[in-house]
């Protein structure tokens, strides 16, 4: 089996083609049902943010990838990547410790990546390879945050918003600012934008009980998104970053309320994809709309100052993933010594038996050497084999040699096997594994 990885994010494609294949929340089951039901699709998980649409699956054979691809649309083709084996694992674990982020070190992206395991497990399309590999990815995470420099000073999208605006007015200081949505990214931009001192800070959501607990919380104002275009009025910056899958602020809206305010700047920063802001309003005399592209050369300076940090994150991210791959390496050729042995020591005592049978008179002692001998013949000509197969772990041919040789593709395990497996803890358990399958393929 193979580990693949099929998508694309900020760093291979513009927001004009994210926007076209982002899958919007409601239809991420149905569309990991339908991933989990292509030839050979065992397992599929969906990330699915702001920043990249990837799809992480275990499947039969790398075929199954033009499949994958395919679903995301013709669109997405030019500019996705296909990653397969070690080099989707490496990417898995780059991701969850934000390494792959827009925002170097922020802390959504463990979340995004946890949350889409948790739709995945609802849509019945996880399982036990992808569960082991996002395990081990948490804790390649966790290790990143906890002992590297990385997430210190590091901001959000919504921070990078905020920088952004406080760059371009000079101050915050008496400026009325317009939240259009109350969700994490508002939160997070809510908080900021209080702490930089802005006069008014406006927060209008469909859920009217949201827009009050975020308003109470940062002492703002809640409003009603109904209002939007007199808000529009009002408003110096507007921050965007709803749900909504259509554009909140049009063109035309936008241009009614400029002429209600004299043609008074606004800036309109669009958190969102697909994008809350009709692109062409950048068109409109002093209307700035900054979208997701434009908040990237922004934290391209923030990736700039922790360089060093980034390496750092980097080994460990290698440490995790190496460890990860031994250990599911390891655990390979055990199967195939454990079907090995129990096929040498059946043939061994068959023609035990039938040895004994055809000499009569033999006590119990003498019987017992008989089949004392028959062992050591056993160890001794397994020592060789055993010490090549465990030294090398499972990487190259020698396990798939072994059982074509001996006739072992078709017998099943046997309980030393599952001995084995349980000698180990229930973390590394967890933790340990996802890459077993397309390991001994190679």
């Amino acid at each position: 089996m193979t580990l693949l990885c099929v998508g694309l994010s900020h760093k291979q494609a513009p927001i004009g083609v994210r926007e076209q294949i982002a899958v919007p929340s409601e239809q991420l089951e149905a569309r990991l049902r339908q991933l989990k039901s292509l030839p050979g699709v065992r397992e599929a998980m969906l990330v699915s943010t702001c920043n990249r649409i990837e799809i992480f699956a275990v499947a039969d054979s790398r075929a199954a990838g033009e499949d994958v691809l395919e679903t995301l649309g013709s669109v997405a083709a030019p500019h996705a990547v296909c990653r397969f084996e070690e080099e989707a694992l490496r990417h898995l674990f780059r991701v969850a410790a934000s390494l792959d982020s827009m925002v170097v070190g922020e802390a959504q992206i463990l979340g995004q990546v946890k949350e889409a395991a948790a739709i995945a497990q609802q849509a019945g399309a996880l399982g036990p390879e992808l569960s082991k590999a996002l395990a081990r990815a948490t804790t390649a995470a966790k290790r990143v945050r906890t002992e590297t420099g990385i997430a210190r000073g590091a901001v959000s999208l919504s921070s990078v918003a905020v920088q952004l605006a406080h760059k371009l007015l000079g101050s915050l200081d008496g400026r009325s600012v317009l939240l259009v949505g109350a969700g994490e990214m508002a939160q997070l931009a809510a908080r900021e934008l209080r702490t930089q001192g802005a006069r008014e800070l406006l927060v209008a959501n469909r859920s009217p009980q949201q827009a009050e607990e975020l308003a109470r919380e940062v002492g703002g104002l809640p409003v009603s998104l109904a209002e939007l275009p007199a808000l529009l009025e009002r408003a110096d910056v507007a921050i965007c970053s709803t749900g909504a899958t259509q554009a909140v602020v049009t063109r035309e809206m936008m241009a009614r309320a400029l002429k209600a305010r004299r043609y008074r700047p606004i800036f309109l920063v669009d958190l969102t994809l697909p994008r809350n802001v009709e692109p062409s309003t950048n068109e409109l005399e002093n209307v700035y709309v900054y979208d997701l592209d434009d908040l990237e050369r922004v934290a391209a300076q923030n990736r700039d100052l922790r360089t060093a940090q980034v390496g750092q994150a980097e080994e460990i991210v290698e440490q995790e993933l190496k460890a990860f791959l031994l250990a599911s390496r390891e655990r390979a050729s055990v199967p195939v010594l454990a079907r090995l042995r129990a096929h040498a020591e059946s043939v061994a005592r068959a023609e035990v038996e039938k040895t004994l049978a055809s000499l009569q008179g033999l006590d119990e002692k003498q019987q017992k050497t008989v089949r004392a001998m028959a062992s050591a013949i056993i160890n001794k000509l397994l020592h060789a084999p055993t010490s090549r197969l465990r030294a090398e772990a499972g990487q190259g041919p020698l396990g798939e040699a072994t059982a074509a040789l001996f006739g072992l593709e078709g017998e099943a395990q046997q309980p030393a096997d599952a001995e084995a497996s349980s000698e180990e803890g229930p973390a590394e358990t967890a933790a340990e594994g996802a890459v077993l399958p397309l390991l001994r393929n190679r």
